[in-house]
Formats: structure tokens, C-alpha cells, sequence
């Protein structure tokens, strides 16, 4: 086999790999990037996008034996509520019964009088507050549309550890995918001229943005 041969075919290799590599990740990428580029556009204009909230607030009591199970265990504890401790089961469960609200996995605010917890989720929120005292408790839930949701799914914004998970495997792929990209871009660059012009202006334009005009 000739070196010209052997170069030709060690190019096709490369290219078919990188061609296989590309669409790949293009489809692992495809939904993604779309949710991402129509978030992008609804974030930057935000403003002009008008979100009417709806708010559903309800207010109940807490039965008197699930109210003993809020009071501290010992003396110890006395006037004070361990820090993280959450709710016992059985309240939960009375939340979720009472006002829908799954307190599961949030994080309990104890005072000497008040046990509040906060319920923030992509697109809303919501809060319980349950008196120590005298068991009133209070629930407001607030949900605030599509748009939101999905606006605070582009930032990972209260969506847990999974969605987190899946937007740096999404990162990967469009790395990968911008990547292969680039080689394809340069495997080709020999017969089309006007492909690094095209490069160097996809980097010229943001960078100027960047320097002249974002203060």
C-alpha cells in the first residue's frame, strides 16, 4: 500500500468515526438543546413575558397528639428543637392529607415557638408553618406557569440532584458534539475555504458584544 493510500484511508477512518460521534451525540443532545434554546429566549425576555402567579393559601390545626410529637424529647432540648431534625412521620403524613404539601426531604426551620418549612420547586413554591404552641398551622402554595418551570429547569433552579446529574451528562454531550464538530469542520476546511472566516466569526461577534457593548 502506497502512503498515499495509507493516508487516504487513515482519513476516512477518522472522519467516518468523528461522523459517528457527532450524530451521536447530536441525538442525545437534540431535546435538550432545544429546551435550553427556548428557555435562553423566554429568560432574556423575561420581563416582556408576563407571569401571572396563582396562589393557594389554607389554614388548619394540628391534632393534639400529633402536636406532643413537635415538643422536645428531654430536657435537653428543652426550649429548642434539634437543627435539621424533620417533622415525625405522622405530621407528614397529616400534611399531606390535610393541604396536599409532601414535606418529605425539606429542610425544618425550628424556633422555640414555630416549626416552618420551606417547599421551593422549579416554577413555585411553598411553606408550612405549624405553631408549636397551639398547633395553628398555615400553608401557602404558589405556581407560577410553564414558563417558569421551565425557566428554572435551564438554570437548575430547586430541581433536585437528578435533573443536576442530567444537565452535566447534557454538557458532556454537547461537548462531545461541538467538539467532533470542529474536526469534522477542519477534515473538510481544505476544500471549502470559507470555513475558519466562519469560525473565527461565530468567535469574533460574542467577543466584541462582550468588549464594546455589555457593561
Amino acid at each position: 500500500m502506497t502512503q498515499a493510500a495509507s493516508t487516504s484511508s487513515r482519513r476516512a477512518y477518522w472522519l467516518k468515526t468523528l461522523h459517528e460521534w457527532h450524530w451521536v451525540s447530536s441525538a442525545v443532545c437534540l431535546v435538550g438543546m432545544l429546551l435550553f434554546a427556548l428557555t435562553g429566549f423566554t429568560l432574556n425576555h423575561a420581563g416582556q413575558i408576563e407571569a401571572k402567579p396563582e396562589v393557594v393559601a389554607r389554614e388548619g390545626r394540628l391534632p393534639e397528639p400529633l402536636l406532643k410529637l413537635l415538643q422536645p424529647q428531654d430536657q435537653e432540648e428543652s426550649g429548642q428543637n434539634t437543627p435539621g431534625r424533620a417533622l415525625p412521620q405522622a405530621v407528614q403524613e397529616w400534611a399531606r392529607a390535610e393541604f396536599g404539601a409532601d414535606v418529605r426531604g425539606h429542610e425544618v426551620e425550628w424556633s422555640e415557638d414555630e416549626a416552618y418549612v420551606a417547599m421551593p420547586r422549579p416554577g413555585g413554591d411553598a411553606w408550612l408553618r405549624l405553631s408549636l404552641l397551639d398547633g395553628q398551622a398555615e400553608f401557602e402554595s404558589t405556581d407560577r406557569g410553564w414558563i417558569s418551570y421551565f425557566n428554572d429547569l435551564h438554570k437548575g433552579r430547586h430541581a433536585g440532584a437528578a435533573w443536576g446529574l442530567f444537565i452535566d451528562i447534557f454538557a458532556l454531550a454537547c461537548l462531545v458534539f461541538c467538539l467532533t464538530g470542529l474536526f469534522i469542520l477542519q477534515m473538510h476546511a481544505g476544500r471549502r475555504p470559507m470555513t475558519w472566516p466562519m469560525v473565527g466569526l461565530g468567535l469574533l461577534i460574542p467577543a466584541l458584544l462582550a468588549l464594546l457593548l455589555v457593561h
